[in-house]
């Protein structure tokens, strides 16, 4: 299981149970007077959850989602636009399934349905690419985080809860809350994760980028 699976599996369990306690505070038909907001079954204060509806009232309405999709999407529209020259330049199908990941070595690896030949030859001119390999590594790391944050994100103003995995990726001081700055803190997450789940913690060495997949 994926980490981005794993956490938004949390976050849905955290949707389940703010549903609930929103269940066990609406006021009977015997005329009990409605829990205070925030309030458990013990009568103790539990502000995990934010019950009010659409957009929460946290930190994680302040993120700028916009910019964090334009800076990865300028990476894809590069790395897209780059095998599919490649596809052409070799006399490949546009429509050719290619997948581009890197090693543990941080070298470019090609995969595709096509001959072994034109195969190793994309591989060898992109590994001679520096910005196709800083573009790549820069993806493998950006676009697992801004997936994970936009779907919380998402699932925060759905449900109206509050997410505490996203909650930690935030800074309270908006200025440390770039793009980088959640990559930096996903990093640091994942590998706790990894470590306590006895999984590898080079999880980016498993992104690729592929071109004219199939769903």
């Amino acid at each position: 299981m994926s980490l981005l699976t794993s956490l938004i599996k949390a976050g849905t369990q955290f949707q389940q149970a703010a549903t609930r306690r929103s269940e066990d505070a609406r006021p009977a038909a015997s005329g009990k007077t409605e829990k205070p907001q925030g309030a458990d079954q013990s009568g103790k204060n539990d502000d995990r959850f934010t019950l009010t509806g659409g957009q929460p009232r946290s930190k994680t309405g302040r993120l700028s989602v916009t910019d964090y999709r334009q800076q990865v999407g300028q990476d894809i529209a590069y790395v897209r636009e780059t095998l599919r020259h490649k596809l052409a330049e070799y006399g490949m199908q546009p429509t050719t399934q290619i997948a581009a990941s890197r090693t543990a070595t941080g070298e470019v690896s090609i995969q595709g349905r096509m001959p072994e030949q034109p195969r190793q030859r994309i591989e060898q001119d992109l590994n001679n690419s520096r910005e196709f390999r800083d573009t790549l590594k820069r993806l493998s790391v950006n676009e697992p985080t801004l997936a994970f944050v936009d779907t919380a994100l998402k699932l925060n103003h759905a449900y109206g809860t509050s997410n505490t995995v996203l909650d930690t990726l935030v800074s309270d001081n908006q200025q440390f809350n770039g793009l980088q700055d959640l990559v930096h803190r996903y990093d640091s997450i994942r590998k706790t994760f990894s470590s306590n789940d006895g999984g590898t913690p080079e999880a980016a060495r498993d992104y690729a980028f592929r071109l004219n997949a199939r769903a």
